[in-house]
């Protein structure tokens, strides 16, 4: 079977979808890949099976956009279930109704960012992304944190949309280099845009009089 140029091994259907070894190896043995068994309990796979699935997985994942914001959910979920956001100084200082308004402001900004990423109004996402880094600081300012706490707020946020870059990137088998760098500096200049906004509009510390 294994020189038969309509079957591949694991390796090859790796190399074919452009993903790691153990990515295939996982969507096989969760059956969303079909795979066969040699009678030495190899996995081998049909390439007309692999290119058929492939094909249909492409045409049913949505948009790239949308599927970082989604996996930023996620990620923010997982952080909050598992409680690593109490290593967090910043977070110690704020009670719950902050943090309800800290949560709802991240909405906001996965909203706007959406648009960004599926250019349906690039210029109005772009607004609200200033006006997102502009309630951070009103929102940190209120709830008694410094400028750097709430960078620091925001960074954290912000690392769950670069991790969840890579992972959509990663999981979904995307080869094109210059796609994932275009995506990631789409997002980078997005969330720089909100941090500008948010430091310009914490209060500037007055020089001393003479």
């Amino acid at each position: 079977m294994s020189k038969d140029p309509n079957w591949l091994s694991l390796s090859q259907v790796a190399q074919l979808l452009g993903v790691h070894s153990s990515t295939v190896r996982l969507w096989a043995d969760k059956g969303d890949l079909p795979a066969h068994r040699t009678a030495g309990k190899h996995r081998r796979f049909r390439r007309a099976e692999v290119e058929a699935w492939a094909a249909a997985r492409r045409e049913a994942q949505p948009p790239a956009g949308q599927m970082i914001v989604q996996a930023a959910l996620g990620r923010t979920r997982l952080q909050m279930t598992e409680g690593r956001l109490k290593d967090q100084n910043w977070y110690a200082k704020l009670d719950e109704a902050r943090r309800a308004e800290f949560r709802e402001a991240g909405r906001r900004l996965l909203s706007a960012l959406l648009r960004y990423l599926n250019e349906e109004e690039p210029e109005a996402a772009t607004a609200a992304a200033q006006a997102v880094g502009r309630d951070y600081a009103r929102l940190g300012r209120a709830a008694g944190l410094t400028l750097a706490e709430t960078v620091r707020l925001f960074q954290f946020f912000d690392d769950f949309l670069y991790d969840s870059v890579v992972d959509v990137y990663q999981a979904q088998g995307r080869r094109a280099a210059r796609e994932w760098a275009t995506m990631h500096r789409r997002v980078t200049a997005f969330t720089k845009a909100v941090m500008l906004a948010l430091v310009e509009a914490h209060p500037k510390t007055e020089a001393p009089s003479a």
